[in-house]
């Protein structure tokens, strides 16, 4: 279905059309799992969030913001990249305090060192860095969102910014540079993994 297509879609649920939702559900949904696929592949292996649980949350999130007066499809997915991105923390954090003994064995601290949940520190890290940036420059905050939280390539993040790719390029590397410095700065482990 064309952009114009689920535009028409979001604008008709967002007035209260059901229907709208039920053949909207189909196109939004696959687009959700395709996102979620992509960020997870940068994961861990043994990460036991899956792509499916990812995007189900995500969607049931995203139906339940009733407040929320849809423009477009871009609009859509730009919500969506906020949504991952929480989720995704929160199953960081949640991760980090289940392993200080939330039910889980106790480990000295030679074996925990042993088994680092490094990705977690990161992302943790990341999410806070990005909050940071958001405050300083909220174009450059989102450009984050959508191309690392969502996957989303350069023209996709134009076409949701409604921009030109080449501002996109521009923004990104300003605000790689700075969330690095700033990771850094933090003491924060920094990796490169996503951030092509």
């Amino acid at each position: 279905m064309a952009n114009e297509d689920v535009t028409a879609l979001l604008l008709d649920w967002s007035q209260g059309d059901k229907a709208a939702l039920e053949r909207l559900t189909p196109l939004v949904y696959d687009e959700l799992k395709r996102l979620a696929k992509r960020y997870l592949r940068r994961e861990r292996s043994d990460h036991t969030l899956q792509s499916t649980a990812l995007a189900n949350e995500a969607f049931l999130r995203l139906i339940d913001q009733s407040q929320v007066q849809w423009q477009n499809r871009a609009h859509f997915f730009g919500v969506a990249a906020q949504m991952i991105r929480r989720i995704l923390v929160d199953y960081a954090r949640a991760r980090r305090t289940d392993k200080r003994g939330g039910g889980v064995t106790q480990l000295s601290l030679d074996q925990a060192i042993g088994v680092p949940d490094k990705r977690g520190v990161e992302l943790i890290a990341l999410d806070e860095a990005l909050d940071e940036l958001t405050r300083l420059d909220s174009k450059q905050g989102r450009i984050v969102e959508l191309r690392f939280f969502v996957g989303l390539s350069v023209e996709e993040t134009a076409e949701v910014m409604a921009v030109s790719a080449t501002t996109i390029k521009r923004e990104w590397t300003s605000a790689k540079a700075w969330l690095f410095r700033e990771l850094r700065e933090r003491g924060a482990p920094v990796a490169t993994a996503g951030f092509e």
